[in-house]
């Protein structure tokens, strides 16, 4: 008997404590870990309770690893201090604990979900997303939705293809997070099966503006923590560079949220702790909720959607298009020293080129990209790029 025989008699009893600990304290609303359901059955566990397990199967996958060069809201800029989209999903997974903490939820279940939200994101954040997903659309592709390449990387790509066999409960709180939609109120369906989740990854991807609801309260949190860690970050982000400057938040706003991301975090968090848990919901007050909205707006128009951010993206959509035409010709020439064959798919499984398709496959391979190494691909395909920028406002003028 080795050392790790002998000591695994101990380690499932204090697993059994872990999961009595849970019985006893988190709310009945709770998800338990000893509910965590997988895809496929697996033959030995160890000390860790599903969930827990799951955060620590995320955050050693490659995707996961990916996330550090990833945009988040501004992009071709340098400046070390703007958000990433890695900084990102560790606020998402910290606030959502908090909240999660003091409403006595799952906080394993939370931090899976915050932690693998995101991953599915292409180069240049949501701009990116916009021009891989007409890419798509145009090779017969359902749309692309960077919750439903987070669940894709997930299940069918990591681990050489065979996926890393999350719970339910984790990848519906990937898929469903959408916390770009405006929701006081948030209540889970509960008692979804995998066959329940199959069927909304199907029709999501045919109908984008579909809104779906977690299954878990968990990922009804980490939804609501999505939008508090961007929402207060991205302004702070943008007055760092120029774009806008504290005095243009809207007066009401500020009155009920504050003016910096400090006081905007804390207050929206306080908000649904003190709010808690009623009829299995969990809400902002009405007040909160409209000033939340109301600064969304302010955002969309002074920061998303503001042209300054803009800038570049013409070359970007140019080489989005000819990196995806070049790698469709490369698969079908079966070029054995393309980027696309070496790199990305040699370490895969046959079966995974098979039953995804040559235009799936080329979809998956970009989106997986940083925007480091996708400038990297454009520049090898002879693609024009566009010039780094030091700040985005004021702060570029002489």
């Amino acid at each position: 008997m080795n050392f790790f025989s002998a000591k695994e008699a101990q380690l499932l009893e204090l697993k059994k404590a872990l999961a009595d600990k849970e019985a006893r304290q988190l709310s009945p609303l709770a998800a338990r870990s000893s509910e965590g359901t997988r895809r496929r059955g697996e033959e030995r566990g160890d000390h860790r309770l599903p969930f827990a397990t799951d955060t620590d199967r995320i955050l050693h996958s490659r995707s996961y690893t990916r996330y550090i060069d990833k945009t988040q809201v501004f992009y071709m800029v340098r400046n070390d201090h703007i958000t990433h989209r890695v900084l990102h999903v560790q606020l998402v997974s910290k606030i959502a604990r908090t909240i999660g903490r003091f409403l006595g939820l799952n906080e394993d279940l939370i931090e899976a979900i915050a932690l693998g939200h995101d991953i599915g994101h292409p180069p240049f954040g949501h701009d990116g997303e916009k021009l891989l997903d007409e890419l798509c659309r145009e090779h017969g592709l359902p749309s692309f939705q960077h919750n439903l390449q987070s669940v894709i990387f997930l299940e069918e790509i990591e681990k050489q293809g065979r996926g890393l066999n999350l719970t339910l409960q984790v990848l519906d709180g990937i898929m469903c997070h959408d916390g770009e939609i405006h929701q006081r109120m948030l209540r889970p369906e509960r008692s979804k099966t995998f066959a329940d989740f199959d069927r909304e990854f199907a029709a999501k991807q045919q109908d984008g503006k579909l809104e779906l609801s977690p299954m878990t309260l968990e990922g009804c949190v980490v939804r609501l923590a999505d939008t508090i860690a961007y929402i207060g970050r991205d302004i702070e982000d943008a007055i760092e560079l120029g774009m806008i400057s504290r005095d243009q938040l809207p007066a009401e706003v500020v009155e009920v949220l504050g003016n910096s991301n400090g006081s905007m975090v804390y207050r929206l968090v306080t908000d649904l702790i003190v709010g808690g848990i009623e009829g299995d919901r969990i809400a902002f007050s009405p007040q909160v909720s409209e000033a939340l909205y109301n600064l969304k707006q302010f955002n969309y128009q002074r920061i998303y959607l503001n042209p300054l951010i803009k800038q570049g993206i013409d070359l970007i959509g140019i080489c989005y298009r000819t990196m995806f035409e070049r790698y469709l010709d490369d698969l079908a020439g079966n070029r054995a020293d393309s980027p696309i064959v070496k790199e990305f798919l040699a370490p895969l499984e046959p079966g995974y080129r098979q039953r995804t398709g040559d235009v799936a496959v080329v979809r998956d391979f970009i989106a997986g990209m940083t925007d480091d190494y996708f400038l990297r691909q454009a520049a090898a395909c002879g693609c024009r790029l566009p010039e780094v920028r030091q700040t985005l406002g004021k702060k570029n003028e002489p």
